[in-house]
């Protein structure tokens, strides 16, 4: 595979080196091609593992917001790690037997080439899904509808979505919409000094109808990796969004595949941290959302893997804590809502 002549994105030559490594292991799949400069772009996911959709599955996505680097960079380092094990890790290649795992390293490769949080029509993908009644969206940095030129913008009333965010929603419905258990993690920065793990709604303080189970996930997080470094809340605790696609995903999820699990968390690393550490790094366009010096991305391309590895091994094993007993699951309600929302 090659990259469009003229147009180097060394994220997405990185993608072809290790898929021309995994070889037959990896099944390739081209989303959708986006034009920039008079060059096309593709979008590529991969997958791994069980051919049956009805397996537990795992969604790993980075690149959504061009600016930041290092969300595809942590999904490539994962892949990478995965790439490697598949040559000589029996328990790996067991585990993908009978459950499946599927990334989207860069979903949008015009706005990485051209250093801008949204896509090449100037449109926020995270903010593109069609608005919800029931949405309270922050000011400005929930959704805008007023100009492209500003950051956020959700795209024009009644518009179709962008080919980038329609691509990853047909997939995500056409691959995990059949599996007994579906985890989605979508890698980002930009936001805050610490490691946040979110999760729906984005857009309503309101409790997410998951919420025993993805208070049990947590539970099962703390215990088994009872050093780790993430803050696992509602994304709404922190500001909310209208059009976000893991919201919509997640409610058509309960529309057409009642019975199933989805839960679709955002992995949003701290990147205020690397700022304070390197300030003069806040007047670069990247240095807000990535780790500039080489020993500090190094520690970020390390730093998640575990956590990755948790939710493949969580998802794959989801009768020890994804289907609580109704008792279970009010008495886990209950306690997540103390948490997050009392």
């Amino acid at each position: 595979m090659n990259v469009a002549p003229g147009r180097r994105l060394r994220e997405l030559e990185s993608l072809y080196r290790i898929i021309d490594r995994l070889g037959d292991r990896a099944r390739v799949r081209t989303l959708t091609t986006v034009e920039h400069g008079g060059h096309r772009f593709p979008i590529h996911a991969v997958l791994l593992g069980s051919e049956d959709r009805r397996d537990p599955t795992l969604a790993v996505v980075g690149g959504v917001h061009g600016l930041e680097r290092i969300g595809t960079r942590v999904v490539l380092a994962y892949l990478h790690t995965l790439t490697e094990l598949l040559g000589w890790d029996e328990v790996l290649q067991a585990a993908l037997e009978r459950s499946r795992l599927l990334f989207v390293p860069l979903l949008n490769p015009v706005g990485m080439l051209t250093r801008r949080r949204s896509n090449g029509a100037g449109v926020d993908l995270m903010r593109n899904a069609p608005p919800h009644p029931d949405g309270n969206p922050s000011f400005l940095v929930g959704g805008q509808q007023i100009s492209p030129r500003l950051p956020w913008y959700m795209g024009a009333e009644a518009e179709p979505m962008q080919p980038e965010a329609k691509a990853l929603c047909e997939l995500v419905r056409r691959e995990l919409f059949e599996a007994r258990l579906a985890v989605a993690l979508d890698v980002h920065s930009g936001f805050g000094m610490v490691d946040r793990l979110w999760f729906p709604y984005a857009r309503t303080r309101r409790p997410f109808p998951n919420l025993a189970e993805v208070y049990a996930l947590k539970g099962l997080l703390d215990v088994t990796l009872p050093n780790h470094v993430y803050r696992l809340e509602p994304q709404a605790r922190n500001y909310t969004v209208q059009g976000d696609l893991w919201d919509h995903l997640h409610d058509l999820h309960r529309e057409h595949a009642p019975g199933r699990l989805f839960l679709p968390l955002t992995l949003e690393m701290g990147s205020w941290l690397w700022v304070k550490k390197n300030p003069r790094q806040a007047f670069s366009a990247l240095g807000g959302f990535n780790p500039i010096k080489p020993h500090r991305l190094r520690r970020t391309l390390r730093r998640h893997l575990p956590l990755m590895d948790f939710l493949h091994r969580a998802t794959a094993s989801p009768d020890g804590w994804a289907y609580p007993d109704r008792a279970s699951r009010e008495r886990l309600a209950a306690a997540a809502f103390e948490l997050w929302y009392a």
